[in-house]
């Protein structure tokens, strides 16, 4: 099965995002954008995962979800990787908080003990609001900068929980199941 480890967005947050980015993705329709109900941060890509070696998984990311208390994230800010004149990912910001780059990190070590490889780049958070399949033409990133640009939002959230989400491929999109909530100062 195919896992990830992410901070699941409550429903009122997820709407609020696909409302306040609703220009940009009316700006930019070569852009692929993710469905409201799968918007998540996703802290940690596992890949492909045996049933047999689940119950390890779960253990560790208890353990380092009870090591940390809940935190506060504030979101807002939209720009595209590599840039918004050539965007490939379209994403929301995620504020760089201390607690929050420490469950990054405990997680990558975590998984690193179950030989999962760690991630060879800097943790930049981010949700991910669309990918492009095809260069974006010079007017459509034009149009999707100009949107990005008067998109004013901001919102927090409050994070209490890290998720182990499974992945299923299909031709209308991945589709995602929470297989495990685990509670963040173990409670």
């Amino acid at each position: 099965m195919r896992l990830f480890l992410a901070i699941n967005l409550p429903p009122e947050d997820r709407s609020a995002i696909v409302a306040a980015t609703e220009k940009m993705r009316a700006a930019a329709p070569g852009i692929s954008w993710v469905g409201e109900e799968r918007l998540h941060l996703t802290l940690k890509f596992l890949g492909e995962y045996q049933d047999s070696d689940v119950a390890q998984l779960r253990d560790r990311m208890r353990d380092v979800a009870a090591a940390l208390r809940p935190m506060t994230l504030i979101m807002g800010g939209l720009g595209a990787f590599p840039n918004l004149l050539q965007p490939r990912v379209v994403w929301m910001g995620v504020g760089q908080d201390p607690r929050l780059e420490l469950l990054y990190h405990d997680i990558e070590s975590a998984c690193a003990t179950l030989g999962v490889a760690v991630e060879g780049r800097a943790f930049r958070p981010h949700l991910t609001l669309g990918r492009a399949k095809q260069p974006v033409s010079r007017e459509g990133a034009l149009a999707l900068r100009d949107a990005a640009r008067a998109t004013d939002f901001q919102s927090t959230i409050e994070v209490s929980t890290v998720d182990l989400m499974q992945s299923t491929l299909s031709p209308a999109g991945s589709r995602y199941t929470l297989l495990e909530s685990a509670t963040l100062g173990g409670h």
